[in-house]
């Protein structure tokens, strides 16, 4: 009951702190790690059970990872695995480097700088999962090679501890290396047999019952994890390898809706755990020190992935966004300084400099991620530097440069049913759609289509407004459709535009600076049954036949996978 009691607390004093967060209009991830803070020894020291803590943020990062598997499809992997390799290990190599120099010419001993350069050299996985989510920019091909080549630095942390830990305890590091590579290449081909073979046919028998499969998913994340404990991997590993065996089934859609409250509520426990962490002895000695080593990480660590991105022909704004998602440190970070001041290697003040240095960066970089379409619209005339001059690997452009009648932005549920309307009219019509699996799908149905972000104004600048007819925009974020809107004026007055709102005033917004016409899903589809009430009355035949054309459709939709919208409430 204690437990229970303190957790009550916390909460309560997290609901206040997010509160004002809210109120002032600042990231909720803030609230919470503030809170954290409050909570802990530093102020009102409220949290005691910190082991209980703890594994309620292991349940959070497991069920975080095991969702981020389940859109991980093997196949996306192999495309985008050479690029998170390079980029992931090429990232953590240059910061070590510099993080160690600046070290020294602070003034610190040699240990002590190979510590601070190592720990400086991660990124937080979990904070960039948490921000892409709520961006919802998972599945940009940014947010993709970006979740990528954070989890290569994740094995890269992982294998770092264990080497630590290794030397301390007097193990045979080689001989634990090739243990370890020949176990987990075991585990992979098993993992690879059982969710190309068994698991399709099994989850078919389980999603007969939505409680079961939700049961069964969370059992399969908890042993995965498990398991990859017990062998002296990590529980963040095996959760993520356990969503990827179930990422090829056509019910992963189902199992990630349904594991998203789970995942939140755990995952705000982990934060407040690691405000709550956070200690400020003697801080004012190490003012000058976290400064220098947060604008490494800042500005540093942005630019060196921007580098390796444009050297490998990536666009300066997939880079630019890339980059700014490694402008932070992790949480392996502070395990990493916590275990050198265990074994002896580290004084105890050094936790106090890498608390400052992970709260400067977390705070700046949840700001820089979210305010990056604004960041990039001031920088991009200055980030060519970092850009090739040749054909862009990322661009995936899919047709010939001409003009279009149409232009429809954002190839999703609503946009599905309008790219059949717009074939039967006969109109020639180009797709811009922020996925690149999408692009590439369409591009083989033989539509004319382009990756692209609608944030993007570089896009947009290229793109020949002046003689299309009419654009239908898809995504319900207001300032995106505000942004499209103006960009559309300056350059044709007398074409019709279309947008979606999920809110009244949104759409009433939208109406003032210009929309011919604004979408709003969730009345159109009252309006629609109201429709077919009226057109069949009492007609049991009526209905049927609207039954079974209403099942056809559903089958169209879910051979195109659209279990569940991908554009929500910005």
């Amino acid at each position: 009951m204690e437990v229970f009691i303190e957790l009550s607390a916390i909460l309560i004093l997290t609901v206040i702190v997010s509160g004002v967060m809210r109120f002032l209009k600042q990231p909720l991830i803030i609230g919470y790690i503030l809170a954290g803070i409050i909570a802990g020894p530093v102020v009102l020291n409220v949290v005691q059970s910190a082991d209980t803590f703890t594994t309620f943020a292991q349940i959070g990062i497991a069920f975080l990872l095991f969702m981020v598997g389940l859109n991980l499809n093997p196949r996306i992997i192999g495309d985008l695995g050479k690029t998170s390799l390079v980029t992931g290990i090429g990232q953590v190599f240059f910061t070590s480097l510099v993080g160690f120099f600046i070290g020294r010419l602070l003034g610190f001993s040699n240990i002590i700088s190979i510590y601070l350069a190592i720990a400086v050299s991660f990124s937080s996985t979990i904070i960039i999962m948490k921000l892409l989510s709520d961006k919802r920019d998972l599945e940009t091909l940014y947010g993709r090679i970006s979740i990528g080549f954070l989890i290569v630095q994740d094995f890269i942390a992982i294998f770092v501890l264990t080497l630590i830990s290794s030397i301390n305890n007097g193990n045979n590091i080689a001989g634990l290396a090739v243990e370890s590579i020949l176990t987990a290449m075991g585990l992979l081909i098993i993992l690879a047999i059982i969710s190309l073979y068994i698991f399709p046919p099994l989850t078919k028998l389980v999603a007969k019952s939505q409680e079961f499969l939700l049961l069964f998913s969370i059992s399969w994340c908890f042993a995965m994890a498990s398991l990859f404990h017990y062998l002296n991997f990590s529980i963040e590993a095996g959760a993520l390898l356990a969503g990827i065996s179930l990422s090829l089934t056509p019910y992963h859609y189902e199992i990630s809706s349904k594991m998203r409250p789970l995942r939140d509520f755990f995952l705000i426990l982990f934060f407040i755990l690691l405000g709550s962490q956070m200690t400020f002895t003697n801080i004012s000695q190490y003012i000058v020190p976290s400064i220098v080593f947060s604008l490494l990480i800042l500005i540093g660590n942005p630019l060196i992935v921007m580098t390796l991105m444009g050297l490998g022909g990536y666009t300066k704004r997939n880079s630019f966004l890339a980059g700014l998602t490694v402008a932070q440190i992790s949480e392996f970070s502070l395990i990493l300084i916590a275990l050198g001041v265990k074994v002896g290697h580290l004084g105890n003040e050094i936790i106090s400099l890498i608390t400052l240095i992970a709260l400067i960066t977390i705070a700046g970089s949840t700001y820089m991620i979210l305010y990056s379409n604004k960041l990039y619209g001031y920088l991009s005339k200055y980030l060519t530097l970092f850009e090739r001059k040749m054909e862009k690997i990322d661009e995936h452009k899919y047709h010939k440069d001409e003009n279009y009648d149409i232009i429809l932005f954002g190839h999703d549920e609503i946009g599905f049913d309008i790219t059949t309307s717009l074939k039967k009219i006969k109109k020639k019509f180009l797709i811009i759609d922020y996925d690149p699996k999408v692009i590439i799908k369409l591009s083989k149905q033989g539509y004319d289509c382009k990756y692209g972000d609608v944030n993007d104004t570089e896009l947009l600048d290229d793109l020949n407004f002046s003689k299309v007819k009419m654009i239908i925009s898809t995504i319900p974020a207001l300032d995106t459709n505000l942004l499209l809107i103006n960009k559309i004026k300056e350059a044709n007055k007398e074409a019709i535009i279309a947008v979606v709102s999920h809110q009244i005033d949104g759409a009433l917004k939208l109406y003032d600076e210009g929309a011919t016409y604004v979408i709003m899903p969730h009345f159109l589809g009252g309006c629609h049954a109201s429709t077919m009430i009226e057109d069949n009355e009492l007609s049991f035949s009526g209905f049927l036949k609207e039954k079974v054309a209403h099942i056809e459709h559903l089958k169209l939709r879910k051979e195109a996978g659209h279990e569940h919208p991908r554009y929500a409430h910005h």
